[in-house]
């Protein structure tokens, strides 16, 4: 299907609360779970620094559909996010029936990014989502976005003062 502008509002949306995320204390992650109306149902970022390495929010997202959309209603939704599902997550969405996915970095993009930071890789395997679950429809990543995403994760790793890695913030 290919990224579209609409798909870039919902985008930058991730990457607003994935700031959110990494102000608080988080690690920088953020989604959006809109319907197939266009209404955004649910969004949330990582909630990890609580000390439960599960709290992811696409993983909340999953839960959340379970408990409050019907199946049919589920699989007309697109979840956004600022990166692409873990293996964990993926298989919560496609247990949950979710439709498609659209992501602004890959799970092998942020892999790249921690090893050339000397940071030490996710204890899981980044697995593109479609490894997980096959029958999805996946878009990203948003090529225009992914510097955004970059400048938040070094600023994780390396602080708010690192310069080096910001100069796509926007």
């Amino acid at each position: 299907m290919g990224i579209n502008a609409n798909d870039l509002y919902y985008l930058r949306r991730c990457i607003e609360l994935a700031g959110q995320a990494l102000e608080s204390g988080d690690e920088p992650f953020g989604s959006v779970l809109v319907d197939g109306t266009g209404t955004v149902r649910f969004e949330g970022h990582n909630q990890v620094a609580s000390g439960d390495g599960t709290a992811h929010p696409e993983l909340a997202i999953a839960q959340w559909a379970f408990r409050n959309l019907t199946a049919e209603q589920r699989a007309a939704c697109t979840v956004y996010t600022s990166g692409e599902h873990c293996p964990m997550c993926a298989g919560a969405h496609g247990w949950a029936g979710l439709g498609r996915i659209v992501f602004v970095a890959s799970g092998a993009m942020l892999d790249a990014w921690l090893r050339e930071w000397g940071v030490a890789p996710a204890p899981v395997a980044p697995l593109p989502v479609n490894a997980i679950v096959p029958g999805v429809e996946v878009d990203g990543p948003a090529e225009e976005l992914v510097g955004q995403i970059r400048a938040l994760h070094f600023r994780s790793h390396h602080g708010s003062g690192a310069a080096a890695g910001s100069e796509n913030v926007v």
